[in-house]
Order: structure tokens, then C-alpha cells, then sequence
């Protein structure tokens, strides 16, 4: 499984933001796909997830009401819409698969949100 992740920029807070992931390799409804981040100095943190149809979405706390998980099989990708965006929310965004025990991770893109 590749993961290729787009989308980051340089907003305010209280924008929003809508960041995409492009999966290549494996058939993409054959296994779930989520989000973690990494701000600098801080572990990564999961973010959220989506289930292979798409119907069950799981979410951290610090995200849920704010962002929504959501993909499109038919096109191999998955989204994050992030609003009410924070400063708290600056970091590099990853795309993460979990395939018959094996993770993959996008290289990352980053999402700045000033105060």
C-alpha cells in the first residue's frame, strides 16, 4: 500500500481545511485508513479513522465535532475536512493503513494554523 498525502497550507484560526489522501497498491476497500499528526517536540497522535465501506468513523477527542473523516473508494481516496481550526492543531498530517499487520504511512503534509 502507498499513501500519498496533499492538501496542508497556512490558515487562520477558525478556517478550514480539507486534506486528501491517495491510496495505490492494494485494492483501497479491503482494509480501514485514518489520520495521525505530529506537532514539533510532541509524539504523533491518532487523529481518527474510517472504516472499509465507510459508514463506522472514529475520532480523538481534541478533533470530534471539528473534523470529518471520509472517503471515496471508487477513487482510492480518503479526506479529512478539518473547521473551527485551532492553533492546537498545527502539525504534519499523515495518512496511516493497516494491512495484515503491516502499517503504512504518507510522507506527511503539514498544516500550520495561526492565532
Amino acid at each position: 500500500v502507498q499513501l500519498q498525502a496533499s492538501g496542508g497550507g497556512l490558515v487562520q484560526a477558525g478556517d478550514s481545511l480539507k486534506l486528501s489522501c491517495v491510496a495505490s497498491g492494494r485494492a483501497f476497500d479491503s482494509y480501514p485508513i485514518g489520520w495521525f499528526r505530529q506537532a514539533p517536540g510532541k509524539e504523533r497522535e491518532y487523529v481518527g479513522a474510517v472504516s472499509q465501506s465507510g459508514f463506522a468513523k472514529y475520532y480523538s477527542d481534541s478533533v470530534k465535532g471539528r473534523f470529518t473523516i471520509s472517503r471515496g473508494n471508487a477513487v482510492n481516496t480518503m479526506y479529512l475536512q478539518m473547521n473551527s481550526l485551532k492553533p492546537e492543531d498545527t502539525a504534519t498530517y499523515y495518512c496511516h493503513a493497516q494491512d495484515y499487520g503491516f502499517d503504512y504511512w504518507g510522507q506527511g503534509t503539514q498544516v500550520t494554523v495561526s492565532s
